[in-house]
C-alpha cells in the first residue's frame, strides 16, 4: 500500500523543518528507532528517503511520540535534519508546499503539484525568451481573432514574439475569417479546432498564454433577461463553458491566463470559482473594467479584463497604469466612410420610431440612439447590429434628420479601434457579428504590452543559471 501526504515546510529556530508523524507512517512499517538516509537529486528536484533498522551514513533516526490516552503506545516521528531540509527547500526553489509519497520504508519528497507546475511554466517562459522563441498562445472562443490580434501587437511592442498555437472556435465563418485576415498570428505549428470547447482535448498541449473571451450570453443583463435566467450558470450552452477553460489551464499550465467578459461577469459564481482555482494554482490575479473611451475609442464599451500571472512573473505587472497607443478622434465624423446624404442606406425606420413611442408609454425606458457626426461617442454595437435593433446606434442624415442609417462594418471597426483588415472579405452580417461580440482593440493591445513588459523584466531579474 502507499500513503500520499501533502504538507508544508515549517520553521524551527530559523531553519527549515520537515515534520511527519502518525499512524500513516506506522502503517507502512516505519518504527521508532529506525535510521533514515536522504539522497537529494537536484536534476529531478526530489529527495529519496530510505528507512531501515541499520543504515550506514544515516542522516538521523526516527523518533517517537506517545499516543494520547495510551501511555504504552508510541507512534513514529520523522523530523528531518535541518541541514537536509534546508538543501531540499533550496532545490525546490522556494516551494512552500511539499508532497511526500510513502511506500513501505521508502519516501519520495517533491514539490506539491501546483508548486511544481508554477516553477515549470515560469522556467519555460524564461527559456523561450532567452532562446528567442515565440510564446505559444491558446485562444479559446477565438471568433475573428480580435483579442488575439491586439494581444499579439502589444506583446510585440514590448519585444515579446508570440503565435497562436491553438485556436478553438465553434463558428466556421469566424474561424475562416481569422485564417484569411490574421496570417501573422499563425505558423506551421498552429492547430485550428472548429467545434465546441467541450470537445477539445488539451492534454499534451503546452501554452505560455491562454486567452479566453468566455461567451457572455448568460452573464449580460440582456442575455439573462431574454433567457429568463436566475444565474449566468443556468444558460444551457454558455453556463458551464468556464469549466472547460479551467480544465485547459490545468492541462496546458500556461504562465498567463487572460479572460474577458461583460462587466456583470465579475459578480457571477463562475468568476468566483475561476478566482479560487487560479489562486490555488499559484497565479496572482489582476482585474479591471476596461472602458473603450479611456483607450482612444469612440464606442463606450466596457469589458471585464482578468489577467492571472504566475507569481514568478507578476512582480512588475499591473492593470492600473495601462497606456493606449491610439489617439481618439475628435468626433464621429472623423471615422465615417464617404457615403452621400442621398444614399439608399439612409431610411426612415418609422417602425422603430413607433416602437420607441410604445416602449415609453409602457414605461420600458427604451430609446433610440440617434448619432450625429458631431457626437464624440456612441453606445455599444452588438453582435446582431445588422438587424437594425431599436436601441443600438444609428447615424442621422445631415440634411434630413428623419432619415438615419446603420454604421458600415468598416465604421463599426473604427468605432472600436479595431483594424478594419480583420473583417476584410466578410459579408456585412458576418463582419458585424465578429465586431459586435468582440472588444475595443486598443484596450487589449495595452494589456498585451503590460504583460510583455512584465515578462521581459522578469527575465532580466533572474540570473542566467536559474
Amino acid at each position: 500500500m502507499a500513503v500520499i501526504i501533502n504538507t508544508r515546510f515549517g520553521e524551527h529556530k530559523g531553519r527549515t523543518r520537515v515534520w511527519l508523524e502518525g499512524r500513516k507512517l506506522a502503517h507502512e512499517g516505519i518504527e521508532p528507532g529506525m535510521k533514515y538516509r536522504v539522497h537529494i537529486d537536484p536534476s529531478t528536484r526530489q529527495a529519496k528517503v530510505q528507512i531501515a533498522p541499520d543504515l550506514v551514513d544515516a542522516n538521523g533516526s526516527i523518533s517517537r511520540r506517545k499516543v494520547r490516552g495510551d501511555e504504552e503506545q508510541y507512534l513514529p516521528v520523522l523530523d528531518l535534519a535541518a541541514d537536509v531540509a534546508d538543501k531540499l527547500r533550496a532545490i525546490l526553489k522556494g516551494a512552500s508546499e511539499i508532497r511526500v509519497a510513502v511506500r513501505g520504508c521508502s519516501m519520495i519528497i517533491s514539490a506539491q503539484l501546483a508548486c511544481s507546475d508554477a516553477q515549470e511554466r515560469v522556467e519555460r517562459v524564461h527559456r523561450k525568451m532567452r532562446n528567442g522563441e515565440p510564446l505559444a498562445v491558446a485562444s479559446f472562443f477565438h471568433g475573428g481573432g480580435v483579442i488575439d490580434d491586439g494581444l499579439h501587437s502589444g506583446l510585440a511592442r514590448a519585444g515579446v514574439s508570440s503565435f497562436v498555437q491553438v485556436a478553438v472556435e465553434l463558428e466556421q465563418k469566424y474561424l475562416e475569417s481569422s485564417l484569411n485576415n490574421n496570417g501573422h498570428l499563425f505558423n506551421r505549428d498552429t492547430v485550428f479546432f472548429e467545434g465546441s470547447i467541450e470537445h477539445f482535448n488539451p492534454r499534451g498541449v503546452k501554452a505560455e498564454i491562454v486567452c479566453a473571451g468566455i461567451p457572455c450570453t448568460g452573464a449580460s443583463l440582456s442575455g439573462r433577461a431574454k433567457n429568463k435566467l436566475a444565474f449566468a450558470e443556468d444558460h444551457d450552452t454558455a453556463g458551464a463553458l468556464f469549466y472547460y477553460v479551467l480544465n485547459a489551464v490545468t492541462a496546458m499550465n500556461p504562465a498567463i491566463v487572460l479572460i474577458e467578459n461583460v462587466e456583470p461577469y465579475a459578480h457571477t459564481a463562475s468568476m468566483s470559482v475561476i478566482r479560487a482555482v487560479l489562486r490555488a494554482r499559484g497565479y496572482a490575479l489582476h482585474e479591471r473594467v476596461l472602458d473603450g473611451g479611456e483607450f482612444g475609442c469612440l464606442e463606450a464599451r466596457r469589458r471585464l479584463c482578468v489577467v492571472a500571472m504566475s507569481e514568478g512573473l507578476a512582480d512588475t505587472f499591473s492593470l492600473d497604469e495601462l497606456v493606449s497607443i491610439k489617439q481618439k478622434e475628435a468626433c464621429i465624423g472623423d471615422i465615417l466612410d464617404p457615403i452621400p446624404d442621398d444614399s439608399e442606406m439612409f431610411r426612415s425606420y418609422s417602425y422603430l420610431a413607433d416602437k420607441e413611442v410604445r416602449d415609453k408609454a409602457a414605461g420600458k425606458g427604451f430609446a433610440r440612439q440617434l448619432i450625429t457626426e458631431r457626437d464624440t461617442s456612441v453606445g455599444c454595437l452588438g453582435k446582431s447590429y445588422n438587424k437594425a435593433r431599436s436601441t443600438e446606434p444609428f447615424l442621422v442624415n445631415k440634411t434630413n434628420p428623419d432619415l438615419s442609417r446603420l454604421f458600415t462594418p468598416q465604421e463599426h471597426a473604427r468605432l472600436k479601434g479595431i483594424p478594419p483588415r480583420i473583417i476584410a472579405g466578410n459579408s456585412v452580417t458576418t463582419a458585424h457579428e465578429i465586431l459586435g461580440q468582440s472588444v475595443c482593440w486598443p484596450c487589449f493591445e495595452a494589456v498585451g504590452y503590460a504583460i510583455g513588459a512584465s515578462i521581459a523584466q522578469s527575465v532580466v531579474s533572474v540570473p542566467l543559471a536559474a
